[in-house]
């Protein structure tokens, strides 16, 4: 009978009103820093994780702020058939120019960052973890997939690759630099067909001044 009574008391009581219910934590919000990379097919600008990639980050902003990424260029497009199209990433940066690069970087994996490989997030580019320094790469679709797998046995896939930002204006011109004309002669190894057969240039990448 009590638990009859218990069940007939919830019955009729009285609905909640919109000031008890509920609602939803505000997603956490977290400092950014953002960049534009003036490029000959557009601006792209990327808003980079400070406060949950800040190794990676930090050495972004160094290529940046000492203009070691002006007069790059991106110079890979590589195109995946699956997925929602158009997919895959576009890759640019110094390219192991003994004038432009700097140390290699300690490697942040996403399981440490929280970040992920969907659509318009930007990573460096390496060989193991660890070996980061002036290239990178921006996702034209999901490519969660290169994330950080601990289950994994190969120590690159075990870390996967650093996200430390993603693009907040200018998919479009990613978009674009993807689509460009590839040199089917170029490259080597799982990398050939992916050249650009005209690289897109970086003309200046540069920090976006606050507003007030």
């Amino acid at each position: 009978m009590l638990k009859r009574f218990a069940f007939v008391a919830l019955a009729f009581a009285a609905p909640l009103s919109a000031q008890d219910e509920v609602m939803p934590a505000p997603a956490p919000e977290y400092e950014t820093t953002d960049v534009v990379l003036h490029t000959t097919m557009g601006d792209i600008v990327l808003a980079l994780e400070t406060q949950r990639a800040p190794i990676t980050a930090a050495n972004f902003l160094r290529y940046v702020d000492e203009h070691r990424l002006d007069g790059t260029v991106f110079y890979r497009a590589m195109r995946l058939d699956w997925g929602q199209q158009p997919n895959g990433l576009i890759q640019g940066g110094a390219q192991n120019d003994p004038a432009r690069i700097l140390d290699p970087i300690p490697h942040e994996p996403t399981t440490l960052t929280g970040l992920s490989h969907t659509r318009g997030a930007i990573n460096m580019a390496m060989g193991d973890p660890g070996t980061a320094n002036g290239d990178f790469s921006i996702m034209v679709g999901d490519q969660t997939g290169l994330d950080a797998d601990p289950t994994a046995s190969d120590p690159v896939w075990q870390n996967g690759y650093a996200v430390f930002g993603h693009v907040i204006e200018g998919m479009d011109v990613v978009e674009a630099i993807h689509a460009a004309p590839i040199d089917p002669e170029l490259g080597e190894g799982w990398m050939l067909g992916q050249m650009l057969a005209d690289p897109v240039v970086i003309t200046r990448a540069e920090r976006v001044a606050a507003t007030p």
